[in-house]
């Protein structure tokens, strides 16, 4: 994609930030390892074929998009509020996968991400059983560092609404299923569900060491039930060059259009990688 191009599709105000978790919009704001915002993004200009395109060599899957880690430039800290990837990337994208209501959606991500090499974050809703059922499947990925997982609390509710206490408690359960369960911290990742977030909020999750709030620039809309086509259409919309991009493991409609979302990130010669990749460098997973 070119420069031009690039910038053209990154847009101003609420319209990146679509639907992530509910219908509700977080106001858009940015940092300064964000992409600039100026303008609504380009519609594609090419149509996206319905079958996966033909793998780069006869013994690897039709969906091998890459073999580890992208080249990337040293990392530099988060921020406390991270909305999109640094512009020093390139042609990077990171896909996040939050919730996981549905243990078979979180099981057909994994197939995914070992048969493509794609590499993503997960932000784990800690309640559900997926984050159990799928521990077997799950651990050595998220032990070689393809799979990161970070905190989305424990039962999914709006911060703001919660005392300190409560708020504490949802971070904690969370991070302690991390931990028991697979061995890494969800710090410094928080993503604050349905994106409603406050000075006060950040302050209480900064104490447990949950320094940066991971927001995003563009969304698949699929925290609820869609239809292939509607979510085949924000995938073309939202996946570019050092966006942050939200997927949910609840419904199985993206499970059935994982060869498009290849041949989109092949079009646009992006490569994918974990928050950790871009902030703590390739490979990276927080053992404790």
């Amino acid at each position: 994609m070119q420069r031009r191009d690039f910038l053209l599709a990154l847009a101003a105000g609420t319209a990146g930030f679509l639907t992530a978790c509910t219908t509700e919009h977080p106001t858009a704001r940015v940092n300064s390892s964000s992409p600039s915002l100026t303008q609504p993004p380009a519609s594609p200009s090419t149509t996206v074929p319905l079958s996966p395109s033909p793998s780069p060599t006869p013994s690897l899957s039709p969906l091998h998009l890459q073999d580890g880690p992208p080249p990337l430039p040293a990392p530099s800290p988060a921020d406390s509020l991270i909305t999109g990837l640094p512009e020093n990337v390139g042609n990077i994208v990171a896909i996040t996968v939050d919730d996981g209501t549905d243990s078979s959606v979180v099981d057909a991500y994994l197939d995914f991400v070992k048969d493509s090499g794609v590499r993503l974050t997960f932000f784990v809703t800690g309640v559900y059983p997926s984050w159990t059922d799928n521990r077997d499947k799950l651990l050595p990925l998220v032990e070689s560092g393809q799979v990161q997982l970070a905190n989305h609390t424990w039962t999914h509710p709006d911060l703001t609404t919660l005392s300190e206490g409560a708020l504490i408690d949802e971070l904690t359960q969370c991070e302690d299923l991390l931990r028991n369960t697979y061995g890494v911290t969800g710090a410094p990742f928080i993503r604050p569900p349905y994106g409603k977030r406050n000075s006060s909020t950040d302050a209480t999750c900064a104490k447990l060491g949950y320094t940066t709030a991971a927001m995003w620039y563009g969304s698949f809309g699929d925290s609820g039930l869609l239809t292939e086509d509607v979510l085949l259409g924000e995938a073309q919309k939202w996946l570019l060059a050092q966006h942050i991009v939200i997927g949910h493991a609840n419904f199985p409609t993206v499970t059935h259009l994982y060869g498009q979302i290849i041949d989109i990130l092949r079009q646009r010669s992006l490569l994918t990688a974990t928050l950790d990749d871009i902030y703590f460098g390739p490979g990276h997973n927080r053992r404790v």
